[in-house]
């Protein structure tokens, strides 16, 4: 069943992270290749809309913008494309780093410059095949320990992630999870076309439906080769509650409503 909120990740044509408009220190820090904030800026908003088309949908996994907040958000409202964010520990509207009180104040800002706020761990499907994205990885962090653990998605039982935070220059994939920062790929956006060859060459992938078919027909087997002697109400209650679980992933998949 869901864990987190559902997201429509076929929408999606481009994917980044990390971007850290108008912050002083981050070309310092991540070793970016520009003399100034201001020429970052500028290199970010070109290269972003060298990419990006006014109509294209964008997600970009958390750490938007720093510096004055006010300043370096309305920077963003001139990026092309229809924007959502899943908050990163930078950004004013993170719940693992901002109060309530704080995210009320400051989400007006980001949608005034465009931004599509999300919770900072979504799911959903991308062409049939299950997908997580957040922020975070499973693993990993840009310092010695893994910071937010209570922020991050649960342990890796090998659904496909996307994700920011590290600020790593390794190129993208890494087991069941995709580094997806603006540090890693030119500092723009990158096509979600190489997201789709990516969850295609994992090991053992399957889609959303083959899963829930997989699972459905492993619990009938299962139930049919039990032998408990003087069988009562509560096995076939437990049995049936499985097979329900089972069967509304599968009606999800095929995005039919589960019976009542």
């Amino acid at each position: 069943m869901r864990e987190y909120s559902w997201f429509d990740f076929d929408q999606v044509d481009f994917v980044t992270a990390d971007t850290h408009f108008s912050h002083a220190r981050i070309s310092e820090l991540a070793d970016r290749p520009f003399a100034t904030v201001e020429e970052m800026d500028a290199e970010l908003v070109r290269r972003w809309n060298d990419a990006v088309a006014p109509d294209d949908v964008v997600l970009h996994l958390g750490d938007v913008a720093l510096g004055p907040i006010q300043e370096s958000l309305a920077l963003t409202a001139q990026l092309h494309g229809r924007r959502f964010l899943v908050p990163g520990n930078h950004d004013r509207v993170s719940t693992a780093t901002q109060s309530k009180r704080a995210i009320e104040r400051f989400q007006p800002l980001y949608e005034a410059a465009g931004w599509t706020i999300l919770p900072e761990v979504i799911e959903g499907t991308r062409d049939g095949y299950r997908l997580l994205a957040s922020h975070y990885p499973y693993r990993g962090d840009s310092q010695d320990v893994d910071r937010h653990t209570s922020h991050r998605p649960r342990w890796d039982d090998g659904i496909p992630l996307l994700h920011g935070h590290t600020h790593a220059r390794d190129h993208g994939p890494d087991g069941h999870q995709f580094h997806v920062g603006a540090d890693a790929h030119d500092y723009a956006p990158i096509p979600f076309t190489i997201i789709d060859m990516w969850i295609r060459s994992l090991p053992g992938i399957e889609t959303r439906l083959q899963t829930a078919i997989r699972e459905g027909r492993q619990i009938i087997d299962d139930l049919d080769s039990l032998e408990v002697p003087g069988m009562d109400v509560m096995f076939y209650v437990h049995g049936y509650a499985e097979l329900r679980t089972v069967l509304g992933e599968l009606l999800d998949a095929l995005g039919s409503p589960e019976p009542d």
